[in-house]
C-alpha cells in the first residue's frame, strides 16, 4: 500500500517511519511513504504557501494553488484525505475500509487551516484523530498510517493479530498477561488461573467477559454501536456499576402554566397515561423520581389516588412492577414546590432544566420574541455529576414563557431540524432522558 504526504515538513517524519513495524514495513515493501512538499509547488521569490484569512480573523490560511500543483504532480494518488479537526472521526471502522485501497494521499494542513476551494474541487474526505486541536496535521497523518497500515496483509507479521483489539468487536480489548506467573515484587498479583488452565473454550469466555466490564466502566457508550448477543446483555445486566447520573435527576411533568393552541396560558388535565408512562422512564432509568405538577385541588387528589392505587392498594398488589415504578411519582402545586421537594430530599437546590419545542418565546406581552439559548445534553451531565437537576417538560402546546426564562438552561429539541414536531409528552420525556444518560451514564 502507498501513503503519499503532502506536507511542509517532511523532516517530521524520518524518525517514525525509521523504527519499529512501520520502519519493517516499509523496509520489506507492505507499505511505501512518499513525501511531497507543497512548498516546491509554490511560485515566487519566497515561494509562499500561506496568506490573510478573507473576511479577517488571527492566522494564515494555506493557498489553494500550491496543493493543488503537489496533488497534480502525484501519478496515482488513490483516495485523498485531508487531516483537519472538523472532519469525519478516524475510526477502526474507517481504517479498515481505508485498508482496502492501494493508496492514500494524506494532506496536512497547517497554521489555521486549508482553503475550502481547494478541499472541494480535489473531493479531500476531512478526517480528524480527535475531538482537539493539534499545530498541523502531520501527527494526524502518523495515527492515519498506523491505524490504517497495520491492518495491510504483511504488517503484522501474523494476521489475526489486529482482530482480536479494542474496538475491532465494537469493544474495548480484554487485559493482557505474561511471565512471570507469579510476580514477586507485588503479592497477591498472579496471572489469572483461567489463562493457565489450558482450555480455550474457558480463555475465550473469559477474555469476552473482561472485554465487554472494561468497556462498560471505561467507556459504556461503545455498548450502543458494538455486537452483542444475549450472552452478553445479561453479564452486563449483573455487573456492578458505579451509582450513575439518573440518581441526581428528577422528572417534571408541567400542567401549569403551560400554552394552549392560540399561544394563552392554560391548565391542562392530568393524564393516566401520563402517570404511568413518565414513572415508568424513571424507574427503567434509575432516576430521583417524577413530580406531576397542577394547581388545580381535584386533579392532585385525583393524581394521589391513582398513585396509591398502583403502590399501595389493589394495583400495586396485583403488579409489583408497576408499583415500584409509581412509588417514584409525586404530586406537587407549582414548578417552585416541586423544586422546594427535590431540595428536600437532595440536600441541594436543582438546576432547572426546561425543554422545548418552539426556538423562541415572547417573555411578556408587547414584547419582542427572544430566541432561545439551548444547551446540549453533555452540559446537563456535567450538572448531574455535580448536584440535582430538575427536568422540565410541559403539557399542551409547551411551557409557558415565565417558566423558559427562569429556567438556567433549555435542552435542544427533539427532532429540530424537522418540519414536523409535535410528540406526545411521555414520548418525548423518554427519548430525553435517554439522550442524556442512556446505557452510558
Amino acid at each position: 500500500m502507498r501513503f503519499t504526504i503532502l506536507t511542509l515538513f517532511p523532516e517530521f517524519f524520518s524518525g517514525p517511519l525509521a523504527c519499529a513495524q512501520l520502519a519493517k514495513a516499509v523496509e520489506s515493501g507492505v507499505v511505501k511513504v512518499d513525501l511531497v512538499n507543497p512548498r516546491d509547488f509554490a511560485v515566487g521569490r519566497h515561494r509562499p504557501v500561506d496568506d490573510r484569512p478573507y473576511g479577517g480573523g488571527p492566522g494564515m490560511v494555506m493557498m489553494p494553488g500550491p496543493l493543488a500543483a503537489a496533488l497534480g504532480s502525484i501519478p496515482e494518488p488513490g483516495r485523498k484525505l485531508v487531516l483537519a479537526p472538523s472532519g469525519a472521526p478516524l475510526t477502526q471502522e474507517l481504517a479498515r475500509e481505508l485498508a482496502r485501497e492501494p493508496a492514500l494521499t494524506l494532506v496536512c494542513g497547517r497554521y489555521e487551516g486549508i482553503d475550502e476551494r481547494l478541499i472541494e474541487d480535489q473531493d479531500l474526505l476531512s478526517v480528524s484523530v480527535g475531538d482537539f486541536v493539534l499545530n498541523g496535521g502531520e501527527a494526524a497523518a502518523l495515527c492515519l498510517i498506523e491505524a490504517v497500515g497495520r491492518l495491510v496483509p504483511g504488517f503484522m507479521g501474523k494476521e489475526e493479530s489486529g482482530d482480536d483489539e479494542s474496538f475491532s468487536g465494537g469493544l474495548l480489548e480484554h487485559p493482557h498477561y505474561t511471565r512471570p506467573e507469579v510476580w514477586p515484587e507485588v503479592e497477591g498479583r498472579e496471572v489469572p488461573e483461567v489463562l493457565r488452565g489450558g482450555s480455550h473454550a474457558k480463555v475465550a469466555l473469559w477474555r469476552r467477559e473482561q472485554s465487554l466490564r472494561r468497556t462498560l466502566l471505561r467507556r459504556p457508550e461503545l455498548l450502543q454501536t458494538a455486537e452483542l448477543s444475549g450472552t452478553d446483555i445479561d453479564f452486563l445486566r449483573a455487573q456492578k456499576r458505579p451509582a450513575g447520573l439518573g440518581r441526581g435527576l428528577t422528572l417534571c411533568l408541567l400542567h401549569h402554566p403551560v400554552l394552549d393552541k392560540s399561544g394563552k396560558p392554560s391548565t391542562v388535565s392530568l393524564t393516566n397515561l401520563d402517570i404511568h408512562d413518565m414513572c415508568r422512564v424513571s424507574r427503567t432509568y434509575e432516576l430521583a423520581g417524577v413530580c406531576f405538577v397542577t394547581p388545580l385541588i381535584d386533579q392532585r387528589e385525583l393524581g394521589q389516588r391513582l398513585l396509591d392505587h398502583w403502590t399501595e392498594g389493589a394495583g400495586g398488589r396485583a403488579n409489583p412492577d408497576r408499583a415500584n415504578a409509581l412509588r417514584l411519582g409525586r404530586m406537587a402545586e407549582s414548578l417552585d414546590e416541586a423544586i422546594a421537594q427535590v431540595t428536600r430530599e437532595a440536600g441541594a437546590a436543582p438546576k432547572v432544566v426546561a425543554t422545548s419545542a418552539r426556538t423562541s418565546y415572547r417573555p411578556a406581552r408587547g414584547r419582542k420574541e427572544k430566541a432561545i439559548a439551548f444547551s446540549p445534553s453533555a452540559h446537563v451531565r456535567r450538572w448531574l455529576a455535580e448536584g440535582p437537576v430538575l427536568l422540565v417538560l410541559g403539557t399542551g402546546h409547551g411551557l409557558a414563557p415565565e417558566v423558559l426564562a427562569r429556567a438556567d438552561a433549555v435542552l435542544q429539541p427533539l427532532r429540530g431540524f424537522a418540519l414536523y414536531n409535535h410528540l406526545p409528552v411521555r414520548s418525548a420525556a423518554a427519548i430525553l432522558v435517554d439522550r442524556l444518560l442512556g446505557d452510558s451514564w
